[in-house]
Formats: structure tokens, C-alpha cells, sequence
């Protein structure tokens, strides 16, 4: 366990100065990465951006966009892999991607009904986010709401991550390099508010969408 922590420390610090060397690109780059197939965490991204922005190293509204842009770019990689590639190759070789038949066919019926409030919220919650596209592309929702919801579920986890790394660049005289232990309980914290947040929206949907589906139903 100590190795492992050791190593994830390593890492962030390596992202941090790799992100300074690449720059804005790195940044949509690899949040492009996050946002599609492979297991690659936020959370090792945009905190290391806010971090230095918090130095005057970065602007840290120009790294949001840039990890909001990059979410966009990977999900709608997915989302067109699904669109173009379909049903029978997610079928045959979802197992891979740890995605379930059964999971798949559940999703893209939930999907024809309720495609934004699924997508905006799936945005906003780990392992998740990385795979709400391929329903999203199996039921063809509509391209420009998929990347407006996306975009906008994507935008509060970057700005969340952003800050916690801004914050932690605030004292980088006392913590000398961005502490990942630190970075991994500002996240953890973070989730824990916004998860009864989302709880509260989604109760409040599905009584908005009871409520509407009851007045269609009488008139």
C-alpha cells in the first residue's frame, strides 16, 4: 500500500511538470484521455493545472476550459464509437470494458427517456463519467444537447478539481510539491457534498417527470 502511494505521489508530480511543459494542449489532451476508454484520472490532471495557476505558472480559467474542452473531445469520442461501430461490436466485446449486456440495454432505454438529466448527472460521478457516452450514442441522442450536457457536467467536476489544486498552490511554501494524499481528500470531501446535491436534483426530476406524465395521462 505504501509502494502504491508512493508511486501515485510520483506521478502527480510528474503530470504537474508535464502539464507545464505541454501546456493548455496537455491538459485537453489528457482530459480527452479521462473521458474516453482509458483509466486515466482527473484528478491526477487538473489539480497539478490549478496548482499552477495558483504561481502565477498557468491562468487558471484558460486550464478549465482547456479540461472542460478535452472532457467534450473524449466523450464524444465515445459517443460516436457507439453511434458508428453499434450495438454488435459493444455487444461482442463490452465484456472487455467491464460493460455488461444486460447494463447496456438498460442504459439505452433509461437513455431514450431521460438522456440530459443522465448525462449531466453521470458527468459528475466517477468511473461513470468515462462510459455515459456509449448509451448516449446508442439512443442517438440529439449531438448538440449530448455536448451541452456534457460540457455542463463536465464543467463542475473541472472546476471543483481546478480549485482544490488552486487552493493547494495557495500554500506551496509550507507544502513545497502538490501533496496527492492531500489532492485525494479534497476530492473525496468534494463528492461528499455534491452527492446529496444530486440526489435532491434527481429526486426533484423524476417528480417533475411523474408530475408531467400524470397530466398527459388525465387530459
Amino acid at each position: 500500500m505504501e509502494n502504491l502511494a508512493t508511486w501515485f505521489g510520483q506521478a502527480v508530480h510528474w503530470i504537474t511538470e508535464a502539464i507545464f511543459a505541454l501546456g493548455y494542449p496537455g491538459i485537453v489532451l489528457l482530459m480527452a484521455l479521462e473521458s474516453s476508454f482509458f483509466p486515466f484520472p482527473s484528478e491526477v490532471v487538473l489539480p497539478p493545472a490549478g496548482y499552477l495557476a495558483a504561481q502565477g505558472r498557468m491562468n487558471a480559467w484558460l486550464a478549465l476550459a482547456c479540461g472542460v474542452g478535452g472532457s467534450v473531445l473524449g466523450a464524444l469520442f465515445n459517443y460516436f464509437v457507439a453511434v458508428r461501430l453499434g450495438r454488435p461490436l459493444l455487444h461482442r466485446y463490452g465484456r472487455y470494458l467491464f460493460i455488461k449486456e444486460t447494463a447496456l440495454d438498460r442504459a439505452e432505454r433509461f437513455f431514450k427517456a431521460h438522456g440530459e438529466i443522465s448525462m449531466f448527472v453521470g458527468r459528475l460521478i466517477p468511473v461513470i463519467r468515462q462510459y455515459i457516452s456509449l448509451p448516449a450514442g446508442l439512443a442517438r441522442m440529439r449531438l448538440d444537447l449530448f455536448a451541452l450536457y456534457t460540457a455542463l457536467g463536465a464543467g463542475i467536476w473541472c472546476a471543483i478539481l481546478t480549485w482544490i489544486g488552486w487552493y493547494l498552490g495557495t500554500q506551496a511554501e509550507r507544502l513545497g510539491t502538490l501533496p496527492p494524499e492531500q489532492v485525494h481528500r479534497y476530492v473525496n470531501i468534494a463528492f461528499l457534498v455534491l452527492a446529496p446535491v444530486l440526489a435532491i436534483l434527481i429526486v426533484w426530476y423524476v417528480l417533475r417527470h411523474r408530475r408531467g406524465a400524470g397530466q398527459k395521462a388525465g387530459s
